[in-house]
Protein backbone atom coordinates (compact mmCIF):
# COMPACT_ATOMS: atom_id res chain seq x y z
CA UNK A 1 0.00 0.00 0.00
CA UNK A 2 1.43 3.92 -0.72
CA UNK A 3 -0.04 6.96 0.25
CA UNK A 4 0.55 10.37 -0.07
CA UNK A 5 -0.11 13.64 2.04
CA UNK A 6 0.36 16.77 0.61
CA UNK A 7 -0.66 20.31 2.17
CA UNK A 8 -1.64 20.96 -1.75
CA UNK A 9 -2.36 25.17 -0.84
CA UNK A 10 -5.31 25.17 -2.95
CA UNK A 11 -3.26 23.39 -5.86
CA UNK A 12 -1.40 26.46 -5.85
CA UNK A 13 2.08 26.58 -6.90
CA UNK A 14 5.29 28.50 -6.11
CA UNK A 15 4.77 30.27 -9.69
CA UNK A 16 1.33 31.67 -8.72
CA UNK A 17 -0.04 29.39 -11.20
CA UNK A 18 -3.32 27.42 -9.58
CA UNK A 19 -3.85 23.95 -11.25
CA UNK A 20 -5.47 21.16 -10.00
CA UNK A 21 -4.57 19.40 -12.65
CA UNK A 22 -0.97 19.84 -11.63
CA UNK A 23 -1.28 18.48 -8.39
CA UNK A 24 -2.46 15.25 -9.68
CA UNK A 25 0.05 14.58 -12.32
CA UNK A 26 2.58 15.60 -9.68
CA UNK A 27 1.67 12.79 -7.47
CA UNK A 28 1.34 10.54 -9.85
CA UNK A 29 4.83 11.06 -10.74
CA UNK A 30 5.96 10.60 -7.20
CA UNK A 31 3.86 7.28 -6.75
CA UNK A 32 2.10 4.76 -7.78
CA UNK A 33 -0.58 5.74 -4.87
CA UNK A 34 -3.26 3.77 -3.58
CA UNK A 35 -4.44 7.05 -1.40
CA UNK A 36 -3.94 10.32 -1.10
CA UNK A 37 -4.33 12.64 1.03
CA UNK A 38 -4.50 16.36 0.41
CA UNK A 39 -5.11 19.36 2.83
CA UNK A 40 -6.25 23.06 1.36
CA UNK A 41 -8.44 22.18 -0.66
CA UNK A 42 -11.30 25.04 -1.88
CA UNK A 43 -14.38 25.59 -3.50
CA UNK A 44 -15.64 29.08 -4.15
CA UNK A 45 -12.91 31.03 -2.63
CA UNK A 46 -11.85 33.27 -5.82
CA UNK A 47 -8.98 35.59 -5.53
CA UNK A 48 -8.61 38.18 -3.76
CA UNK A 49 -9.93 35.70 -0.89
CA UNK A 50 -7.51 32.66 -1.95
CA UNK A 51 -4.34 33.95 -4.37
CA UNK A 52 -4.64 33.30 -7.65
CA UNK A 53 -7.57 31.02 -6.97
CA UNK A 54 -10.91 30.87 -9.36
CA UNK A 55 -14.14 30.05 -7.80
CA UNK A 56 -13.66 25.97 -8.83
CA UNK A 57 -14.69 23.49 -6.68
CA UNK A 58 -11.43 21.68 -6.49
CA UNK A 59 -13.01 18.91 -4.17
CA UNK A 60 -15.25 17.79 -7.83
CA UNK A 61 -12.24 18.54 -9.81
CA UNK A 62 -9.52 16.48 -8.05
CA UNK A 63 -12.01 13.51 -7.99
CA UNK A 64 -13.01 13.58 -11.54
CA UNK A 65 -9.26 13.07 -12.22
CA UNK A 66 -9.03 10.24 -10.50
CA UNK A 67 -11.62 8.03 -12.42
CA UNK A 68 -11.78 4.67 -9.91
CA UNK A 69 -10.90 6.30 -6.52
CA UNK A 70 -13.22 7.14 -3.89
CA UNK A 71 -13.67 10.47 -2.74
CA UNK A 72 -14.41 11.46 1.03
CA UNK A 73 -14.07 15.14 1.70
CA UNK A 74 -13.96 16.60 4.89
CA UNK A 75 -15.22 20.39 4.77
CA UNK A 76 -13.87 22.50 7.89
CA UNK A 77 -14.89 26.06 6.68
CA UNK A 78 -18.30 26.19 5.26
CA UNK A 79 -19.42 29.83 5.24
CA UNK A 80 -21.94 32.06 2.51
CA UNK A 81 -21.14 33.45 -0.42
CA UNK A 82 -21.78 36.67 -2.04
CA UNK A 83 -23.72 34.49 -4.85
CA UNK A 84 -26.17 32.84 -2.72
CA UNK A 85 -23.83 29.29 -2.80
CA UNK A 86 -21.66 28.13 0.00
CA UNK A 87 -17.10 28.76 0.28
CA UNK A 88 -16.24 25.19 1.55
CA UNK A 89 -12.24 24.72 2.45
CA UNK A 90 -10.89 21.66 3.62
CA UNK A 91 -9.14 18.04 3.54
CA UNK A 92 -10.01 15.50 0.52
CA UNK A 93 -9.20 11.78 0.42
CA UNK A 94 -8.87 10.07 -2.53
CA UNK A 95 -8.80 6.22 -2.27
CA UNK A 96 -8.20 3.50 -4.75
CA UNK A 97 -8.83 0.67 -2.13
CA UNK A 98 -12.40 0.08 -1.70
CA UNK A 99 -13.86 2.37 1.22
CA UNK A 100 -15.72 0.67 4.15
CA UNK A 101 -16.64 3.80 6.03
CA UNK A 102 -16.03 7.28 6.05
CA UNK A 103 -15.71 9.40 9.03
CA UNK A 104 -15.66 13.19 9.64
CA UNK A 105 -14.60 14.43 13.02
CA UNK A 106 -14.65 18.38 13.78
CA UNK A 107 -11.87 18.83 15.85
CA UNK A 108 -12.13 21.82 19.02
CA UNK A 109 -11.27 25.19 18.98
CA UNK A 110 -11.59 26.23 22.63
CA UNK A 111 -11.89 30.20 22.31
CA UNK A 112 -8.38 32.34 22.28
CA UNK A 113 -9.77 36.06 21.96
CA UNK A 114 -7.80 38.06 19.78
CA UNK A 115 -6.21 34.83 17.62
CA UNK A 116 -6.91 34.46 14.20
CA UNK A 117 -7.82 30.81 13.19
CA UNK A 118 -10.47 28.62 11.34
CA UNK A 119 -12.61 25.46 12.26
CA UNK A 120 -10.31 22.32 12.13
CA UNK A 121 -11.44 18.91 11.16
CA UNK A 122 -10.06 15.10 10.30
CA UNK A 123 -11.41 12.93 7.84
CA UNK A 124 -11.37 9.33 8.38
CA UNK A 125 -11.62 6.38 5.36
CA UNK A 126 -11.36 3.36 6.31
CA UNK A 127 -9.80 1.77 3.22
CA UNK A 128 -9.91 -2.01 2.23
CA UNK A 129 -5.91 -2.74 2.31
CA UNK A 130 -4.19 -6.26 0.89
CA UNK A 131 -3.23 -6.73 4.12
CA UNK A 132 -6.38 -6.00 5.68
CA UNK A 133 -8.53 -2.51 6.70
CA UNK A 134 -6.66 0.50 7.28
CA UNK A 135 -8.20 4.06 9.37
CA UNK A 136 -6.50 6.77 7.14
CA UNK A 137 -7.28 9.83 9.01
CA UNK A 138 -5.97 12.91 7.49
CA UNK A 139 -6.00 16.80 9.01
CA UNK A 140 -4.74 20.30 9.24
CA UNK A 141 -4.29 21.63 12.75
CA UNK A 142 -4.50 25.54 13.83
CA UNK A 143 -1.75 27.57 12.30
CA UNK A 144 -1.82 30.33 14.89
CA UNK A 145 -3.11 29.03 17.93
CA UNK A 146 -0.96 26.97 20.55
CA UNK A 147 -4.18 26.78 22.28
CA UNK A 148 -5.95 25.25 19.87
CA UNK A 149 -3.64 23.28 18.30
CA UNK A 150 -2.72 21.59 21.46
CA UNK A 151 -6.64 20.45 21.99
CA UNK A 152 -6.39 19.48 18.15
CA UNK A 153 -3.44 16.89 19.18
CA UNK A 154 -5.49 15.89 22.14
CA UNK A 155 -9.09 15.47 19.94
CA UNK A 156 -6.36 13.07 17.72
CA UNK A 157 -5.32 10.84 20.30
CA UNK A 158 -8.89 10.23 21.32
CA UNK A 159 -9.98 9.45 18.10
CA UNK A 160 -7.66 6.77 17.53
CA UNK A 161 -8.00 5.72 20.67
CA UNK A 162 -11.90 4.95 20.22
CA UNK A 163 -11.48 3.78 17.05
CA UNK A 164 -9.05 0.50 18.86
CA UNK A 165 -11.83 0.40 21.61
CA UNK A 166 -14.58 -0.30 18.47
CA UNK A 167 -11.14 -3.06 17.23
CA UNK A 168 -11.03 -4.65 20.44
CA UNK A 169 -14.80 -5.55 21.62
CA UNK A 170 -17.37 -3.84 18.41
CA UNK A 171 -19.70 -6.68 17.40
CA UNK A 172 -21.95 -6.95 14.45
CA UNK A 173 -25.16 -5.76 15.08
CA UNK A 174 -26.83 -4.67 12.15
CA UNK A 175 -26.33 -6.16 8.79
CA UNK A 176 -29.66 -4.42 7.36
CA UNK A 177 -27.60 -2.02 5.10
CA UNK A 178 -29.73 0.92 6.39
CA UNK A 179 -28.26 3.73 8.19
CA UNK A 180 -27.23 1.25 11.72
CA UNK A 181 -25.68 -0.89 9.65
CA UNK A 182 -22.61 -2.36 11.30
CA UNK A 183 -19.03 -1.84 9.90
CA UNK A 184 -16.20 -2.54 12.27
CA UNK A 185 -13.08 -0.28 12.75
CA UNK A 186 -9.74 -2.21 12.49
CA UNK A 187 -7.26 -1.00 14.83
CA UNK A 188 -4.69 -0.24 12.05
CA UNK A 189 -4.39 3.28 11.94
CA UNK A 190 -2.41 6.12 9.90
CA UNK A 191 -2.73 9.51 10.65
CA UNK A 192 -1.39 12.17 8.48
CA UNK A 193 -1.89 15.81 7.48
CA UNK A 194 -0.06 19.29 8.10
CA UNK A 195 0.44 19.58 11.55
CA UNK A 196 1.48 22.83 12.05
CA UNK A 197 4.33 22.09 14.79
CA UNK A 198 8.23 20.94 14.31
CA UNK A 199 9.55 17.57 15.44
CA UNK A 200 10.49 19.21 18.79
CA UNK A 201 7.74 20.56 19.64
CA UNK A 202 6.41 18.93 22.41
CA UNK A 203 2.74 18.19 20.81
CA UNK A 204 4.55 15.85 18.44
CA UNK A 205 5.99 13.59 21.00
CA UNK A 206 2.61 14.32 22.41
CA UNK A 207 1.14 12.31 19.74
CA UNK A 208 3.37 9.22 20.58
CA UNK A 209 2.47 9.63 24.24
CA UNK A 210 0.94 6.15 26.11
CA UNK A 211 -2.76 5.68 25.33
CA UNK A 212 -3.50 2.83 28.37
CA UNK A 213 -2.24 -0.84 28.47
CA UNK A 214 -5.57 -1.64 25.59
CA UNK A 215 -4.08 1.29 22.91
CA UNK A 216 -0.80 0.84 21.17
CA UNK A 217 0.93 4.57 20.78
CA UNK A 218 1.15 6.15 17.75
CA UNK A 219 4.54 6.23 15.73
CA UNK A 220 6.33 8.78 13.11
CA UNK A 221 6.50 6.90 10.44
CA UNK A 222 9.77 8.63 9.27
CA UNK A 223 11.65 8.03 12.45
CA UNK A 224 11.00 4.41 12.23
CA UNK A 225 12.45 4.28 8.91
CA UNK A 226 15.01 6.75 9.78
CA UNK A 227 16.01 7.01 13.50
CA UNK A 228 18.41 9.16 14.65
CA UNK A 229 17.48 11.54 11.01
CA UNK A 230 16.06 15.02 10.86
CA UNK A 231 12.82 15.30 9.38
CA UNK A 232 13.78 17.30 5.64
CA UNK A 233 12.00 20.40 5.68
CA UNK A 234 8.18 20.06 4.23
CA UNK A 235 6.80 23.77 3.83
CA UNK A 236 8.65 27.12 2.87
CA UNK A 237 11.49 25.12 1.07
CA UNK A 238 11.13 27.48 -2.18
CA UNK A 239 8.00 30.07 -1.02
CA UNK A 240 8.70 32.44 1.46
CA UNK A 241 6.95 34.78 3.06
CA UNK A 242 9.71 36.28 4.22
CA UNK A 243 13.30 36.23 2.10
CA UNK A 244 15.45 33.81 4.36
CA UNK A 245 13.34 32.39 7.00
CA UNK A 246 13.89 28.94 7.33
CA UNK A 247 12.08 26.00 6.20
CA UNK A 248 9.83 23.95 8.55
CA UNK A 249 9.06 20.26 9.21
CA UNK A 250 5.36 20.09 9.63
CA UNK A 251 3.80 17.47 7.51
CA UNK A 252 4.16 14.06 9.41
CA UNK A 253 2.68 10.30 8.82
CA UNK A 254 1.69 8.59 12.03
CA UNK A 255 0.78 4.94 12.32
CA UNK A 256 0.09 2.55 14.92
CA UNK A 257 1.85 -0.16 16.91
CA UNK A 258 0.19 -2.80 14.47
CA UNK A 259 1.73 -1.44 11.21
CA UNK A 260 5.15 -0.56 12.99
CA UNK A 261 6.58 -3.89 11.09
CA UNK A 262 4.53 -3.18 7.53
CA UNK A 263 6.68 0.57 7.22
CA UNK A 264 8.30 -0.07 4.33
CA UNK A 265 9.70 3.33 3.31
CA UNK A 266 9.08 7.18 4.23
CA UNK A 267 10.66 9.75 1.90
CA UNK A 268 9.75 13.35 1.36
CA UNK A 269 10.09 14.75 -2.27
CA UNK A 270 11.78 17.85 -2.45
CA UNK A 271 11.61 18.69 -5.77
CA UNK A 272 8.17 19.63 -6.47
CA UNK A 273 7.24 22.90 -6.17
CA UNK A 274 3.52 22.74 -7.52
CA UNK A 275 2.42 23.83 -3.77
CA UNK A 276 4.33 25.47 -0.72
CA UNK A 277 4.70 22.41 0.64
CA UNK A 278 6.56 19.04 -0.19
CA UNK A 279 4.48 15.67 -0.37
CA UNK A 280 5.03 12.99 1.81
CA UNK A 281 4.93 9.54 0.54
CA UNK A 282 4.37 5.94 2.93
CA UNK A 283 4.51 2.59 1.51
CA UNK A 284 3.75 -0.43 3.70
CA UNK A 285 4.75 -4.16 3.24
Amino acid sequence: MKLITWNVQWCRGVDGRVDSARIVAEAKALADFDVLCLQEVADNFPDPRLAGNTAADQFAALASLLPGFAAVAGIAVDHPAEDGGRRRFGNLVLSRLPVRQAYRHLLPSPVDPGVNGMPRVAVEAVVAAPFGDVRVITTHLEYYSPKQRAAQVEALRAIYAEGCGHARAGTIVDTSGGPFHTFLRPAATIVTGDFNLEPDDPLHERMGAPLGEETPPLFDAWELTHPGMAHPGTFKVYEKEIPGEPELHCDFIFVSGGLRARVAGVRVDRETQASDHQPVILTLG
